[in-house]
């Protein structure tokens, strides 16, 4: 998960404070000394306790994906280390701030796609039958327009529209709303169990 830095109009630097909440990453700003929670950006300890730095939408994937989708991206490598992505043991979280949901990767590839409501808003959340590093968190609404979607050969389709929509960057390639853009949503990866720790009161799809 990525959080934006900027509290109050003011940037924190933030460095890894060592310890662990929850089993979980903690940080500590320089500023203040308070202590954050890495998965929640929450702040648990200090002057800053109860702050909460916002979201933003972010992806956990392969090198080799990531470089089929954005093949002019320069990156620093740490040599000898590499991040073995596991993802179908792992959820994908959807934290809308008054509500928290995680969706098994698993129950997503034959799915391909849900649909739901988060905190009042539309979604739908994507993963790549065949790939679990290829996925995507959408808004599903479209100016005044939600979009009903499902899984075809061709990509999303919107049930009421017939409009098929690129189910990793969110494009409409054909259809009434052909060029439109489903905004991304900020999302992560985790644990389930890390998830039932971190966010006791949040909500698991599919329920039971």
């Amino acid at each position: 998960m990525v959080h934006r830095r900027e509290l109050d109009g003011e940037a924190l630097v933030l460095g890894n404070q060592g310890a662990l909440y929850l089993n979980a990453m903690t940080w500590w700003d320089h500023a203040t000394g308070s202590i954050w929670s890495q998965p929640t950006g929450e702040a648990i300890a200090g002057p800053l306790t109860g702050s909460r730095l916002a979201l933003v939408p972010s992806t956990l994937t392969t090198w080799a994906e990531w470089t089929t989708q954005h093949p002019d991206t320069v990156a620093l490598d740490a040599p000898g280390r590499r991040l073995a992505v596991g993802l179908e043991m792992m959820a994908i979280v959807v934290d809308l701030g008054t509500e928290v949901v995680s969706y098994d990767v698993t129950v997503l590839r034959d799915a391909g796609v849900v649909d739901d409501v988060v905190a009042g808003i539309e979604i739908a959340v994507v993963v790549d039958p065949d790939d679990p590093n290829r996925w995507a968190v959408y808004s599903r609404r479209v100016g005044d327009a939600v979009v009903d979607l499902e899984r075809a050969a061709d990509g999303l389709v919107d049930r009421r529209t017939g409009t098929v929509f690129d189910p990793l960057r969110g494009i409409a390639r054909s259809g009434l709303m052909a060029g439109r853009v489903l905004d991304r949503l900020p999302a992560f990866t985790m644990f389930p169990k890390d998830f039932e720790r971190l966010f006791p009161d949040g909500r698991s799809w599919p329920e039971g």
